[in-house]
């Protein structure tokens, strides 16, 4: 049984592999073992992610899509899930999540059945539920997240936020010889807070050269 696990976070400053050793351990309780880690930083709220795509692509009929949990899958808006879903189903992919146990059914030996039927047609279904309510949960944070926003711009409390000048400096510094995207692997920082930063900088020099 090849087992492909899943794991996303969705900022550079959360740490995608914090539930490898929580899926290796499930595995092997299940007397199987992961084959692959798919591992990235990413939106579940999008579809265009490099490792998610990549899975599907490297996936066999029968394989195993392995998550800590649902909405690390998706927090996608139903007519997204629904093409993720045909996706999955065309790489012949069964989705197993760890706090979800009536899908673990699926790392056992197939059997047939009503019984056997009636099992993955609640596993589908429940799949579905916690997708649903993926997406509802994200966009519930996010709008409380713009009210919060709002409210503190309002009470004038929302000061903007101040540049990493450190990282900035030592970005400025390696894109003198390489592309934003080598600066941004070398820096472990994103292709936008190099961009930032070459803003920032540019800026800078604007307001120095108009005080001179």
């Amino acid at each position: 049984m090849i087992i492909r696990a899943y794991l996303r976070a969705s900022t550079r400053d959360q740490d995608a592999n914090r539930a490898r050793e929580q899926l290796k351990s499930f595995a092997i309780e299940h007397g199987a073992r992961v084959t692959t880690y798919y591992v990235e930083n990413a939106s579940g709220a999008s579809i265009e992610r490099a490792e998610l795509q990549r899975l599907l692509a490297e996936a066999g009929e029968g394989d195993i899509l392995l998550v800590e949990s649902i909405d690390r899958l998706s927090r996608l808006p139903q007519p997204m899930w629904e093409a993720l879903k045909r996706q999955i189903g065309q790489a012949g992919l069964q989705v197993v999540a760890v706090d979800l146990p009536v899908t673990h059914a699926a790392l056992k030996p197939a059997t047939e059945g009503t019984e056997a039927w009636l099992q993955k047609a609640v596993a589908q279904m429940l799949v579905e539920f916690m997708a649903a309510f993926s997406r509802k949960d994200y966009e519930q944070r996010r709008a409380r997240q713009a009210q919060g926003i709002a409210e503190a711009k309002k009470a004038g409390r929302l000061r903007p936020r101040q540049p990493n000048l450190k990282l900035y400096a030592k970005i400025i510094e390696a894109r003198k010889t390489h592309s934003i995207r080598a600066t941004a692997q070398m820096l472990n920082t994103s292709k936008g807070t190099v961009e930032r930063a070459q803003a920032w900088a540019r800026e800078a020099l604007q307001q120095e050269g108009t005080q001179v």
